[in-house]
């Protein structure tokens, strides 16, 4: 199997400090880049993934319900929307954004982020394309949040076909309690949820 790394949404605004934080979302970023680290060689590639909004319509409310609608975060070009900075260390083979003009929680919504293009650029690859045209049939999936952003990519990459694992160990939950429903979700669509240690 030719393997890929997703990283999800490891971004300032969602770790402790940001616009909507997630408990445990900077050490989760450090063990990521430990890992990679460590096991660089197992992945053909690594690529990122960014919620990126620019105008997101009913995503953003002053007066969020928390399922549909969220305060203000990660608006592009911010320094909440930019990459954790122990993950911008990581060599990565490509970055994708997701939810400029409207919500996006999976990955496989994500548009490859082209630095030298406009701002609001949608022409770049989905991931899904990206990943095939690398020949990648499996993917390991980490980062945040384990039940809303990683949950939606690795339901999505089990539907492309992908063999998919989420490392639970390097994902942090908006909502811990509900992790074990969301892992059983993920294994009823044939994910494998992989437990370190």
């Amino acid at each position: 199997m030719t393997r890929a790394l997703l990283i999800i949404d490891l971004q300032p605004d969602f770790c402790e400090g940001g616009a909507l934080p997630v408990t445990g979302g900077n050490a989760v970023a450090a063990a990521i880049a430990s890992d990679v680290a460590e096991r660089r060689q197992s992945y053909s590639a690594i690529v990122t993934t960014q919620d990126w909004h620019i105008d997101p319509g009913s995503h953003f409310s002053a007066s969020p319900d928390f399922v549909d609608s969220w305060p203000v975060h990660c608006v592009a070009g911010t320094d909440g929307a930019a990459l954790h900075p122990l993950i911008r260390e990581i060599p990565v083979d490509a970055r994708f954004a997701k939810g400029r003009y409207t919500a996006a929680y999976s990955g496989f919504e994500a548009r490859e982020l082209d630095p030298s293009a406009p701002f609001g650029d949608e022409n770049g690859m989905l991931l899904a394309p990206w990943l095939a045209a690398r020949g990648i049939t499996a993917v390991d999936i980490v980062g945040l949040a384990a039940d809303h952003c990683v949950r939606a990519t690795a339901l999505d990459a089990a539907a492309e076909g992908l063999a998919t694992t989420v490392i639970s160990p390097l994902t942090a939950a908006v909502s811990p309690g509900m992790l074990p429903e969301v892992h059983d979700e993920l294994r009823a669509s044939g994910v494998t949820v992989l437990s370190l240690g």
